[in-house]
């Protein structure tokens, strides 16, 4: 986009096109993956991303891509989106159990954060000695193991498979199920609490990386180098918390994942407000470890508590305000660092996320003894 026309909007209007989606589709995403079976949706969804990708290659490759092809592309990717994310997240109980659920949750992310180390490292290599159009193919074909992969898993073996059957005469109608997901969201004190906490962190404190490249050229002084190394402090620290994780395997508690968000609030803020590179660089790499831990214990936690029936309804809520909630966040951000500075802007967004964290903490004692009895009977 940045070599079609140098517009810094057009590049947040491709952000949110591909995460606006989420935000008003991925409810109906989650009741199509609770009637149908997740493998085959997700061959669907991976399939289709994969043309979006070679269609986007040849238009690159060829010279004839214009602004409005990117932009369809973006959208109909978060379209994808919406039902892939919450099939995706839905899927991994049913691949490994309850009992291996937060290690293949930490592990997943292990492998997420990894790529965003050392894919941003390998993709300016490789655009530097091959140019753009190759990379677009690369990506392209990245999809054919995924999708091979995700064919060969044998479905006999899978656990939980639990379906609202689609078609018979008096099986709900999908607003009925999207009413009675929500409805088990509203009366369900742990998940609720999960949802609003995180829903909260992630409108007003996840989205503060919009502000990074202000912070290494106007804050610390430390121009785009110093910019690469913040981002790979942070990279790293979400990768070491994965990793932490998945070594501990431990079932998550209500007081661990809002002792994570409380942590997450105060180094953002301490973050923001520091004025050397050193301890920037110790605070952004913490501030990774703390986020990852936070976003993991809570997509555990909703998949433990959550009846195999309702698993893709309620990760369908979990991501459209996890995920569904970045455009409005990034505007948020944006806007406030325009107006008062990249400091003022992330502070602004972790006070917020801090009230949000210790309200949950005040208030988690109904959600506690929820997930204690949900965990005798499931």
């Amino acid at each position: 986009m940045l070599e079609l026309d140098h517009d810094a909007w057009l590049l947040g209007v491709v952000g949110a096109l591909q995460f606006l989606p989420v935000l008003f589709f991925a409810l109906f995403g989650g009741i199509i993956a609770d009637r149908l079976p997740k493998k085959r949706i997700l061959v669907l969804t991976q399939s289709s991303a994969a043309v979006q990708a070679f269609l986007l290659w040849v238009l690159v490759a060829s010279g004839a891509v214009q602004i409005w092809h990117v932009l369809v592309l973006a959208l109909l990717l978060g379209i994808t989106n919406a039902l892939d994310m919450p099939t995706r997240q839905a899927f991994v109980v049913e691949m490994v159990g309850r009992e291996d659920l937060p290690n293949a949750v930490a592990l997943n992310s292990s492998l997420f954060n990894m790529a965003r180390v050392l894919g941003p490292a390998i993709g300016g290599l490789l655009i530097a000695r091959l140019g753009v159009a190759p990379l677009f193919l690369l990506n392209a074909l990245s999809f054919v193991p995924v999708i091979a992969g995700i064919a060969m898993i044998d479905s006999r073996r899978l656990y939980a498979q639990a379906r609202l059957p689609l078609g018979k005469q008096g099986q709900p109608s999908p607003l009925q199920s999207l009413r009675e997901g929500l409805a088990y969201v509203a009366h369900t004190p742990s998940v609720l609490l999960v949802i609003v906490v995180v829903g909260l962190v992630s409108l007003f404190g996840i989205n503060f990386n919009v502000s990074l490249p202000l912070f290494a050229t106007d804050v610390l002084h430390a121009g785009p180098a110093g910019f690469g190394f913040i981002s790979s402090a942070f990279g790293i620290g979400s990768l070491l918390s994965a990793l932490w994780l998945a070594w501990a395997n431990k079932r998550p508690t209500i007081r661990s994942l809002l002792v994570s968000g409380i942590a997450f609030s105060i180094l953002e803020a301490g973050f923001a407000l520091s004025p050397w590179y050193p301890l920037s660089l110790v605070l952004i790499a913490l501030t990774g470890f703390t986020q990852i831990a936070f976003s993991a214990l809570a997509n555990t936690t909703l998949q433990a508590v959550t009846p195999d029936h309702l698993r893709g309804r309620v990760m369908s809520v979990y991501m459209m305000v996890f995920a569904g909630s970045s455009p409005i966040g990034n505007l948020y951000t944006g806007a406030l660092a325009d107006l008062f500075g990249a400091p003022a802007a992330v502070l602004a967004g972790a006070l917020p996320s801090l009230v949000a964290a210790l309200a949950g903490w005040f208030l988690r004692g109904p959600a506690e003894r929820d997930l204690t009895e949900s965990r005798q009977f499931l």
